[in-house]
């Protein structure tokens, strides 16, 4: 991605069995490349594009080279996450 633009950030979230769900009390965080957290949102079903399928456009601050997005909830009181990574650049 380049400095100063937007990303969608997204995940899909499924059963064991591969089944697509919803998780509850679900929160996008933002972590630095040193895995300190820069802040935490809180999604509802705005941030919902299907069963199971969240997203959230992201604009990270101009300083960062790199930040890590975790989804998080719980299904049935046992938490479900998803990691990432994403490289800024100035230019390509």
């Amino acid at each position: 991605m380049l400095q100063g633009d937007t990303v969608r950030l997204q995940c899909h979230f499924k059963t064991f069995d591969g089944k697509s769900v919803d998780p509850i009390d679900l929160k996008l965080t933002i972590y630095n490349s040193k895995k300190e957290q820069i802040e935490q949102i809180p999604l509802d079903d705005t941030h919902k594009e299907n069963v199971g399928i969240f997203y959230y456009d992201y604009s990270p601050a101009s300083e960062l080279n790199e930040f890590i997005f975790e989804f998080a909830g719980s299904v049935q009181d046992k938490p479900i996450l998803s990691r990432g990574k994403v490289e800024i650049k100035f230019n390509q």
